[in-house]
């Protein structure tokens, strides 16, 4: 368990509440979830910080999960120039890109949002494979779904963010 003395979690911690706020929202979209997280500060080490998060996430409304979706790029299309939607979907070769995001495009006909999958430490084939699996889901399924995997992702970005070094923050 890391504890206040993470320099990312002091600098967290100490950041004014503008700069807080920013921090989070390039954790999630969601200004529910901002709010709620940055609410819990000054947190004592990491693992109140991920419970705090994990707290907010069970809390959105459907709203509040279209509006943290919405700040995911579709899988097969990390967002241009953005590293850390790059390194999160790495394991997508070019091979599966293209039916990735025809895939991507019957879903959300499907379920009106982009597939969401914490994409971190996943092959390409995986990620089709349970997109494939997802599409059939309906929508109050799905929502969980979803819910849990932006969840997954919140407490990876949130780690990188007490982890990181001045520098590493915004990758």
């Amino acid at each position: 368990m890391t504890s206040i003395a993470s320099p990312g979690l002091a600098r967290f911690n100490a950041a004014d509440t503008p700069g807080a706020a920013g921090q989070l929202h390039h954790v999630c979209a969601s200004g529910a979830w901002g709010a709620a997280v940055l609410a819990g500060r000054p947190y004592g080490d990491v693992e109140a910080l991920l419970a705090a998060s994990d707290a907010a996430m069970a809390a959105l409304t459907t709203e509040d999960l279209a509006e943290a979706m919405a700040g995911h790029p579709p899988i097969g299309r990390p967002k241009p120039g953005d590293a850390r939607s790059a390194r999160e979907q790495s394991g997508v070769g070019e091979a599966l890109r293209e039916e990735l995001l025809e895939l991507n495009l019957a879903y959300q006909d499907r379920h009106g949002h982009v597939f969401l999958i914490c994409a971190t430490g996943r092959t390409g084939e995986e990620m089709r494979a349970a997109l494939k699996e997802r599409i059939g889901n309906d929508t109050d399924t799905e929502r969980e779904i979803v819910r849990t995997e932006l969840g997954k992702i919140n407490r990876i970005r949130l780690r990188r963010l007490t982890e990181a070094g001045p520098a590493e923050e915004g990758d």
